[in-house]
């Protein structure tokens, strides 16, 4: 499926792609240490693949924006993108490798994980206004922190008027206000939202919605209504690699959608959930129908 200027789409996510590499180990091994690994698979992940195949999966028409490399792992991501519906005739193949993340995950379900960008970094301001049509008629923005900063404030710039602008601040660093005041929805974790100043802060900086999701707790939702929790979804996690993605991209599918911001969230936390029950970060992110099920029920 291509996109042209008349398509519009449901959920339009502006991120990386990575080839994960994962080893699982009984535990993680500490600085300077060497453990041995049970088995060894490669997976697609990184952040924005892994939450453009969540927004599909969840019933969303999505568009992918990132860089691949011309190599076997940039392949193997586009492909893995078009079979699970995603539009990538905004995907531009680089010079740079595909970008790359070593994940070593332990017995109990902990992660570690070191991400080598690659042609993640290869995105250019140039490239992002090309398909400015593209993210402005979207009905939703999903941005992470995995490609360069002003790129992702560069995006959020060109959203249009009824654009949602969602804000995955993952992995965790500090961000300019200038950013901030450009995002609707932000999706951090607990780590990531006491980085960034904690919910008062970033609402005074013009961020409408704070969802802060908590892992096995659930998530907390702080608007204009005042703070209200989401119970947690129960379940005995495998790993927890993608979870958070699972759940931004059925967040913003549901969203996109035209459901209410409470039945968004509850989706979006069974979604996170079920994500940690099978290895992997694309292999573990549900389908609608699975979620949807849990929901009724």
């Amino acid at each position: 499926m291509n996109s042209n200027s008349q398509t519009v789409f449901d959920v339009v996510v502006v991120g990386s792609a990575n080839l994960d590499l994962v080893a699982r180990t009984v535990r993680l091994p500490k600085p300077g240490e060497t453990v041995s690994g049970s088995h060894f698979f490669e997976a697609c992940g990184g952040k924005g693949v892994n939450q453009a195949i969540a927004a599909s999966r969840a019933g969303a028409r999505t568009a992918f924006i990132g860089a691949l490399g011309r190599d076997q792992a940039g392949e193997t991501l586009l492909a893995a993108l078009v079979k699970d519906g995603v539009d990538v005739s905004a995907v531009q193949r680089v010079s740079a490798p595909t970008g790359r993340a070593l994940i070593g995950v332990s017995d109990d379900g902990e992660n570690s994980i070191i991400v080598v960008p690659g042609a993640n970094y290869a995105i250019s301001i140039d490239d992002i206004e090309k398909h400015n049509s593209l993210i402005s008629s979207a009905k939703v923005l999903l941005c992470q922190l995995e490609v360069p900063l002003p790129i992702v404030q560069r995006a959020f710039e060109l959203a249009g008027v009824s654009t949602t602008r969602i804000l995955n601040p993952a992995p965790a660093q500090a961000l300019p206000h200038s950013l901030l005041g450009v995002v609707d929805i932000i999706t951090p974790n607990e780590h990531e939202v006491e980085l960034l100043g904690g919910v008062n802060k970033l609402q005074s900086l013009g961020v409408k919605t704070v969802i802060v999701t908590q892992g096995e707790k659930g998530a907390m939702l702080a608007d204009a209504g005042g703070m209200s929790q989401v119970d947690p979804f129960k379940v005995t996690p495998v790993d927890t690699t993608g979870a958070g993605d699972a759940f931004c991209g059925m967040l913003a599918a549901r969203l996109a959608k035209g459901s209410s911001m409470a039945i968004s969230l509850r989706a979006a936390v069974i979604a996170g959930a079920l994500a940690t029950q099978i290895e992997g970060a694309v292999p573990s992110i549900p389908l609608w129908s699975m979620v949807q099920t849990k929901l009724e029920s």
